[in-house]
């Protein structure tokens, strides 16, 4: 057998795809994995990264030691189309690569609709790399000026919005990490001093912050926010974005930006986040690939393509039409292992194996303060039937 097995993206699953193959490897295949970044994030613990309780190396995956375990080589390059009449990834910068089996696991950006410039303004919670490279560039900011209030704004009111904008919060404060303040008191003057010297403002257009969980724990949250301070915008739907001034020397020039929203509400601000709900490249549905409406890849029980026999997928970028499911790291990883066994499977030929998703899981929302709301999450289809929060200390999160 000489077959030529590539994955694209080192997503959660990948990751585990990898490791399986270094200790399990299969004659005669030749692995291949094309990445755009040589250090995968491990989203988990990307909220206590922002916070600054994690260092880049504790929350991302070296792949090129995954590559070397497994003995696969790597590309870093971006996948930007699927050739089915050649068999052929076409890649951003290098040759085209072939395949006879494929694997896609790269994950999701959020949304950006028809909000005119957000593509060039605002700064997406996915890709990591381009999020990470930004947000450490605002704390460097702030270390070199501290005297001078940072302005952000949260677009998305969804766990990732809250989650972020508590956890930015956290790092911006001078002094670290602020305790919460008991239910029923008020900020005291420290707290009230911190505010001032940054400003957070979360965005939702919904009636209610994290629309998808149970009412307890979206009332404990928006508690939360709104006592540490950060202002909580609902019914507010960003219509634009624009520039409105640049300020400081013209070889470091500061860009202020302005967010309107449909009420007539506007903000000047320093950065924009947009977290918002999530999305697919466009390059796979062009592919010719069989698509839910959102663009993800519908894949059976078997995580393979429903069009294509040849190609399987895992982690947010695909749906599994018989077992729907949040995007969320928490299923990719556990996809990893049945998407490994499939791949071996149908490479030697064998019958594949099905897999169901669980059911139940435990869901974490960092409240920035090494603490965390706990979610223990049941599903009906792709519908949370009940979940139970629970605010507490969780090692070092």
């Amino acid at each position: 057998m000489s077959k030529d097995l590539v994955l694209i993206g080192g997503g959660h699953s990948h990751a585990i795809v990898l490791k399986m193959f270094g200790l399990k490897p299969l004659p005669g295949v030749r692995l291949t994995l094309i990445s755009d970044v040589s250090y995968a994030p491990y989203s988990g613990m990307l909220p206590g990264h922002v916070a600054g309780f994690y260092d880049y190396d504790e929350c991302h995956i070296d792949l090129r030691s995954l590559c070397e375990f497994a003995q696969c080589q790597i590309f870093v390059d971006r996948a930007i189309a699927i050739d089915f009449n050649k068999n052929q990834v076409i890649c951003q910068n290098r040759p085209p690569v072939n395949f006879d089996l494929l694997s896609i696991d790269i994950g999701s950006t959020p949304a950006t609709l028809s909000v005119p410039s957000v593509a060039e303004y605002a700064i997406p919670a996915k890709p990591v790399p381009e999020f990470l490279a930004n947000w450490n560039q605002l704390i460097a900011q702030r270390q070199n000026h501290p005297e001078n209030p940072i302005r952000i704004a949260i677009v998305g009111g969804g766990a990732g919005g809250v989650e972020l904008a508590l956890n930015m919060q956290s790092r911006l404060h001078k002094k670290g990490t602020l305790p919460l303040p008991p239910r029923g008191e008020k900020r005291g003057k420290k707290e009230e001093e911190l505010e001032k010297s940054s400003e957070i403002h979360l965005f939702h257009s919904g009636a209610e912050l994290m629309p998808a969980h149970n009412q307890r724990v979206r009332r404990r949250l928006k508690e939360i926010l709104i006592s540490r301070g950060i202002k909580v915008n609902l019914m507010e739907k960003v219509s634009a974005i624009k520039t409105i001034e640049i300020e400081g020397n013209q070889e470091c020039p500061i860009p202020t930006y302005q967010i309107s929203c449909e009420s007539g509400l506007k903000l000047e601000c320093d950065r924009i986040f947009w977290v918002t709900q999530a999305s697919a490249a466009n390059w796979i549905k062009a592919s010719g690939l069989a698509t839910d409406s959102n663009g993800f890849i519908q894949v059976n029980d078997c995580l393979r393509s429903i069009s294509h026999p040849h190609v399987f997928a895992a982690g947010d970028i695909c749906t599994m039409i018989n077992y729907p499911r949040p995007k969320a790291g928490v299923f990719a990883v556990r996809q990893g292992k049945p998407l490994f066994e499939n791949l071996q499977q149908f490479l030697l030929k064998k019958p594949l194996k099905p897999f169901a998703p669980q059911s139940q899981y435990l869901g974490l929302i960092g409240t920035g303060n090494k603490s965390a709301i706990a979610l223990a999450e049941i599903l009906c289809g792709n519908r949370r039937c009940c979940g139970i929060g629970k605010i507490g200390s969780i090692g070092n999160l």
